[in-house]
């Protein structure tokens, strides 16, 4: 059995549930609000590309690698998708990313709470001792967002991977450690009250 495990993490605004091939249709749908895709230095799917996107994803789910489809509570809508990926189980650290939402959803609390889920589970249930993340240094979003959460910025992996345009991408690498979740944990809930008032602590 592998570290990581298929699971259904709800909180208040999302629930992150195991992707599945009947996701793709609504990630179709959801990958559409916004054209992600079409951001160069993104790795998101274009419709065309989801459901091989899916399928790898859940032949990757075989190995630890867990991924999930998110859905918003009140509308039951798939919304994005997230999940933990190149999963050390020996040193109980996973990344988490391949990460991305319809456009309507930024900014609402979505992917806070996708990420207090994610973390939770892995600091709280799985006793995780740091969970890292990596996005490309161009991705100004991506960064700001990471660096909100409070990982810290580890260092830069330079030249470090060519991107489907053929451009060769320095990837930025962040990290939480254990001893520090906490603090990131208050952070999250305390951003995410002030927003939505509604969200309550979680416990999965």
């Amino acid at each position: 059995m592998s570290w990581l495990e298929p699971v259904e993490l709800k909180g208040t605004i999302v629930t992150l549930v195991s992707l599945e091939m009947g996701h793709v249709e609504p990630l179709k749908i959801a990958v559409r609000d916004g054209e992600f895709w079409k951001l160069w230095f993104a790795q998101v799917p274009s419709p065309d590309r989801m459901e091989s996107y899916v399928v790898q994803a859940i032949e990757d789910a075989k190995k630890g690698n867990i991924a999930f489809a998110v859905r918003l509570n009140k509308t039951n809508k798939i919304v994005g998708t997230t999940r933990f990926y190149n999963v050390d189980e020996i040193t109980r650290r996973p990344m988490v990313g391949y990460t991305w939402y319809a456009k309507s959803v930024c900014k609402t609390g979505v992917n806070s709470e996708s990420k207090l889920l994610l973390l939770q589970y892995a600091f709280e249930q799985k006793q995780a001792v740091a969970v890292e993340f990596r996005t490309h240094y161009f991705n100004e979003v991506s960064r700001t967002s990471i660096e909100r959460l409070g990982a810290k910025q580890d260092g830069i992996l330079r030249s470090h991977q060519r991107m489907a345009d053929g451009s060769i991408r320095d990837t930025v690498i962040y990290s939480i450690l254990q001893h520090e979740w906490p603090a990131v944990r208050s952070n999250l809930l305390s951003e995410l009250s002030a927003s939505n008032p509604s969200v309550v602590r979680h416990s999965v």
